[in-house]
């Protein structure tokens, strides 16, 4: 079933979770109709790959032309009419950036199955509610609908000032032409009666100039108000989201709506701006005794320029975190002398700031590395397809700097992967005669020198960004706080989400907090230390928690991804356990499970039924990555061969728990038909029988006397020759190396 089809099986609470990413960025109608294409292509790799992106682009193009001439044919026109809106989009949207397209199509793909994920666990986990606030929803509404109302206000107050402006004008019309009267005309009763008219303009003029800055002064109130609470509020959350999202949580959306709500702020300040200058100007060609604009605009304008200060500073922020493009999944982990990208965004959008803002990226301030490449360039609203004030470097490098002894520092194996650091971004913004720096800086950075760091360095950023909200804390591994372990365990479902397509479920976390602990506990409060998740070696083990539960992933990720996405790996279950749910099931019944004892090991346990009636249970030796390399995961439990007392081989393996047939489970992922007993006719190189890999165990009975050389064989002489039978030497070779322990 494609992850489409699963996502349109959801309850309704998830669906609307799901249209909430779907914009014209990405219309649904496309995911639709090109689900099965869509999710066959790695948008992944692409996002960060141009020439690869420009290729996925073009495709997904002429996919829409196939589909566009599927619906002509059927004369379907409201779907006609979509589908050439959607060509002319992504032709004209994303052709100067293909990568962006890609970005948003791995997003989107990253989100179904976090959704996916969450839907199959019976609660939603904690950090994930607290993201989803109600509270935080309300208060976005709120932030949006003031900001609104500022700018009407704002714009209502220009009208105030253009008819004091009109007023003064006729006044001054009226002054001047008493003025150049005579002095004998200056006494009639009519310039008397003007006289009195003037007072009472003048004393309108003053009502006004009250009113006016009084208008002034209460939008310059609700800004200050809204920037330091709300919208303050918002920014943080935003960021919190994105370190959350950063370690595989939900997407952060969200800064398109900050965006919004920093430029009409801003336009609203440099609108007060104005019209506090259009008063001085009407100051300058009429002032009296108690005017109010001399002592109440200087106050106003150092305000409104305070304000903007802020509000740019604010609105200086890290879009996407630093990533290389070889790891996607695994952001702020950058390797020396390895390219990584960095997105910025000005949330204040002026047409004017287009490639008028420069900014330089540096690292740290101990001079231990520099940044080599690219390291200056110019925001402008070109390169994003939404058209936002940004900047991308995309061919930074970090470089470690050479000690006065003439080594490197911690180059090599041992370069500390606890230790962070910061990318740091600095610009100017000069606009109607405001001059303002601005400084940013990346979440915290772990460097490695060699990929080997990278599951460790990964573990860094997982703690900090569990752990902590302050964006620059560079020495928080001198002390790193406990975590609690229910938010752990959230957090290592959504790496299994993003990273392979399939969080986990109750009982799989179970396990890992039984296993994280030692015993069965209640862990909604528990707290875990960072080094208990990965510096102390799990008891027995020679190998940490983390250690372990990364090469599960990179199992996973790279030979058993499809039977996982399906579902069909209960992976996370103890040998305790197993034993329960295996013991009433029909003979045959099997599943499979990580072993605990192997890095990246991937083991079957099945049932059995002795002559007795006793129970009993068959665990083969782990396969590993070496032995996946060889042959596929599915065909090895379709051709999986046990050799029993009587030397007859058989495959043991007939339902996958808890009662689903096997060939149904795994039949779409076998590689080939089922391994027959080939002639010399059938194919292979002329004049030989084509080979074939066959797993094969054998099970030993029981015995209290000592092995024979023979028992330490993988088999016996008796039993490989009945395999000679119907095996080439050299298949059979190749496929006994497998061990089984008998309990």
């Amino acid at each position: 079933m494609s992850q489409w089809s699963q996502v349109q099986q959801l309850e309704i609470k998830f669906l609307e979770q799901v249209d909430q990413f779907y914009d014209d960025n990405f219309p649904m109608e496309i995911r639709h109709l090109l689900a099965q294409w869509i999710e066959s292509q790695d948008w992944e790799a692409a996002a960060n790959n141009e020439a690869m992106a420009m290729i996925l682009l073009q495709n997904l193009i002429i996919q829409v032309d196939e589909q566009l001439d599927r619906v002509s044919q059927e004369k379907n026109l409201l779907l006609i009419h979509n589908l050439k809106r959607i060509r002319k989009l992504l032709q004209g949207k994303y052709h100067g950036n293909p990568m962006h397209i890609a970005v948003i199509i791995s997003n989107c793909l990253r989100e179904e199955r976090r959704i996916l994920a969450a839907a199959s666990m019976p609660v939603q986990g904690p950090l994930e509610k607290s993201l989803q606030n109600s509270v935080v929803s309300e208060r976005q509404r709120n932030v949006e609908h003031k900001v609104s109302a500022i700018k009407n206000s704002a714009q209502m107050t220009d009208q105030d000032v253009k008819y004091l402006e009109d007023l003064q004008e006729e006044f001054d019309f009226r002054y001047k032409t008493i003025q150049s009267l005579e002095q004998n005309d200056k006494n009639s009763t009519h310039i008397k009666q003007e006289m009195l008219v003037l007072q009472a303009m003048l004393n309108t003029l003053d009502y006004k100039r009250k009113e006016v800055l009084s208008k002034i002064g209460r939008v310059i109130h609700e800004i200050d108000m809204l920037m330091s609470n709300m919208l303050t509020e918002e920014l943080l959350d935003w960021k919190r989201r994105q370190q959350i999202a950063c370690i595989g949580g939900p997407l952060h959306g969200g800064l398109d709506q900050l965006q919004n709500c920093f430029t009409l702020l801003a336009e609203s300040l440099f609108q007060v701006r104005r019209q506090l200058e259009k008063l001085d100007e009407l100051l300058t060609r009429l002032t009296y005794d108690g005017d109010p604009i001399p002592v109440q605009r200087p106050q106003l304008l150092e305000k409104v320029n305070f304000l903007l200060y802020n509000l740019f500073r604010n609105s200086f922020v890290v879009e996407r975190q630093p990533c290389m493009p070889t790891h996607p999944q695994r952001p702020m982990v950058l390797k020396t002398l390895i390219q990584f990208t960095v997105k910025l965004r000005l949330l204040i959008k002026l047409p004017e700031l287009n490639y008028q803002i420069r900014v330089k990226a540096t690292i740290d301030n101990n001079r231990r590395f520099v940044l080599c490449g690219t390291h200056v360039k110019a925001m402008n609203m070109d390169e994003s397809a939404n058209g936002s004030l940004s900047v991308e470097f995309r061919h930074l490098q970090p470089k470690e700097m050479k000690t006065s002894a003439g080594s490197k520092g911690n180059e090599g194996p041992h370069m500390v992967t606890e230790e962070l650091h910061s990318i740091s971004f600095e610009t100017q913004v000069c606009l109607y005669g405001l001059t303002i720096n601005l400084e940013t800086s990346s979440l915290p950075v772990v460097m490695i020198s060699n990929v080997s760091q990278l599951p460790n360095a990964w573990a860094s950023i997982i703690w900090y960004n569990l752990s902590t909200n302050d964006p620059q804390n560079l020495s928080f591994f001198n002390n790193p706080p406990a975590a609690t372990l229910s938010q752990l365990l959230e957090v290592l479902s959504w790496q299994f989400s993003s990273y392979v397509g399939r969080g986990l479920n109750s009982e799989q976390l179970n396990m890992l907090a039984e296993k994280l602990m030692g015993q069965q506990v209640s862990y909604n409060d528990y707290q875990l230390s960072w080094a208990k998740f990965c510096k102390e070696h799990l008891p027995g083990k020679s190998f940490t928690f983390w250690v372990w539960l990364e090469a599960i992933l990179d199992l996973i990720k790279k030979h058993i991804l499809p039977l996982w996405i399906d579902g069909y790996i209960m992976g996370f279950v103890s040998k305790e356990k197993e034993r329960i749910l295996l013991k009433d099931k029909t003979p045959g019944t099997f599943l499979l499970r990580f072993s605990e004892s192997n890095l990246g090991g991937i083991t079957f346990t099945w049932v059995d039924q002795l002559e007795n009636g006793d129970v009993t249970f068959h665990s083969v030796e782990p396969y590993n990555k070496g032995r996946l390399s060889a042959l596929p995961f599915a065909d090895i439990l379709r051709d999986y061969k046990v050799i029993m007392a009587d030397n007859v081989p058989e495959n043991p393996l007939k339902y996958l728990y808890p009662d689903i047939p096997k060939d149904k489970a795994f039949g779409k992922h076998y590689s080939c038909q089922p391994n027959e007993v080939s002639k010399p006719s059938d194919g292979g190189v002329k004049g030989y029988v084509p080979s074939v890999f066959i797993p094969v165990s054998k099970i030993l009975n029981d015995s209290t006397e000592p092995h024979s050389p023979s028992d330490l064989l993988p088999m016996s002489p008796s039993v490989y020759a009945v395999l000679r039978e119907h095996l080439s030497p050299t298949a059979i070779e190749t496929a006994v190396s497998c061990k089984l322990f008998h309990s």
